[in-house]
């Protein structure tokens, strides 16, 4: 069995855009590295942190044209967009944050109003002020996005700190998914060289952020709030035998916020695909259920999965779990085409 030809839909809940044009927001405010783009030759952009290179991006990032062709090849209908996660700059003046957050969120709406019927929006907020994130996030409300991504961490300060609950609160109260994308990862200064960072610290941030959250007890705090961590949850699963072991010889240290064992909270969060590694991906299906995996791609960028998970076709998944991959997971997980998405139940209908 190749997959199932007939499934009517297949969602990216994974990907990443940006403006083609920026302001130069140091120049705005005064200081800082900020992001802004130079367009040295066609279809492609070199992404300056300062005045220093960072990353070189083709038109992909920012043409919504150009990516529908892309990922037509791989049968794939809509992408879920939200920005690069260099673009968070919790470091900045929260101010400052907030009117950036403010510009790359109106530019998701943009593309989403343009393109509906391809396009789902995650927002952006400044999460290093609670209270001005939760007043973007009402306003990303109000705009129809459904959800929010944030970062692994919010400037070193892990997301089971008391000062972020009034956000979950928030977003559980006004029914906001939110993605949660390693970033800024831990001890990057010392393993700069063969591009550890991304290969070891992102899957690293990422475990991080869902065992910060467990023991945090932030899940038991808002058990309606729909969180999905990116790359299959890093290497939350791979490791969960050995969290687990801590957390019953030694209670007294992982156990004082939150006395439920780690291994509880399997189904209970979602996860992307993008772990590069079929058997890895089963042995997630196996111990998360597939109504809490969801296709994703880390679109546009050669670490992600290009292929938009085809390698999922071969594995001789039943039809259910097929479905539940390919679009009913993310559904789900963003709370859409139940009752409020008109627009994505019409895709549904005539896919």
């Amino acid at each position: 069995m190749s997959g199932h030809e007939d499934t009517p839909l297949k969602i990216d809940m994974h990907t990443h855009i940006i403006p083609d044009k920026l302001p130069n927001f140091t120049e705005k405010f005064g200081y800082g590295d900020f992001i802004s783009l130079l367009h040295h030759k066609k279809d492609s952009a070199l992404m300056m942190k300062g005045g220093k290179f960072f990353r070189e991006i083709s038109a992909n990032c920012w043409n919504p044209e150009l990516r529908i062709k892309e990922y037509e090849k791989y049968h794939t209908n809509i992408q879920v967009i939200s920005t690069i996660p260099v673009m968070f700059s919790y470091w900045a003046d929260a101010r400052d944050c907030l009117d950036l957050s403010m510009f790359l969120n109106d530019h998701m709406a943009g593309v989403v109003e343009k393109y509906p019927e391809h396009y789902i929006g995650l927002g952006t907020v400044p999460m290093q002020d609670v209270d001005l994130a939760i007043q973007e996030l009402e306003r990303l409300d109000k705009l129809g996005f459904p959800g929010v991504q944030i970062g692994s961490n919010i400037n070193n300060q892990n997301l089971s700190k008391p000062r972020f609950f009034e956000f979950f609160e928030a977003c559980e109260k006004l029914n906001m998914a939110i993605l949660v994308h390693p970033w800024d990862m831990m001890g990057k200064e010392h393993m700069e060289k063969y591009w550890l960072p991304w290969l070891v610290g992102m899957p690293a941030e990422t475990t991080r952020a869902i065992t910060s959250m467990i023991f945090g007890g932030v899940f038991e705090r808002y058990p309606k709030l729909r969180v999905c961590f990116a790359h299959g949850g890093g290497s939350f699963v791979a490791t969960l035998g050995r969290i687990e072991h801590g957390f019953n010889c030694r209670p007294d240290l992982v156990a004082v916020h939150n006395n439920v064992n780690p291994k509880e909270y399997l189904g209970k969060f979602w996860v992307d695909s993008v772990t590069h590694d079929a058997e890895m991906f089963e042995y997630i299906l196996k111990k998360i259920g597939s109504e809490k995996v969801c296709v994703g791609s880390d679109y546009p960028f050669p670490l992600g999965d290009l292929e938009i998970g085809s390698f999922i076709d071969e594995l001789g998944l039943d039809r259910e779990d097929y479905e539940n991959l390919m679009y009913k997971s993310a559904m789900d997980w963003l709370g859409i085409g139940k009752t409020q998405d008109d627009e994505l139940k019409k895709i549904i209908a005539s896919a």
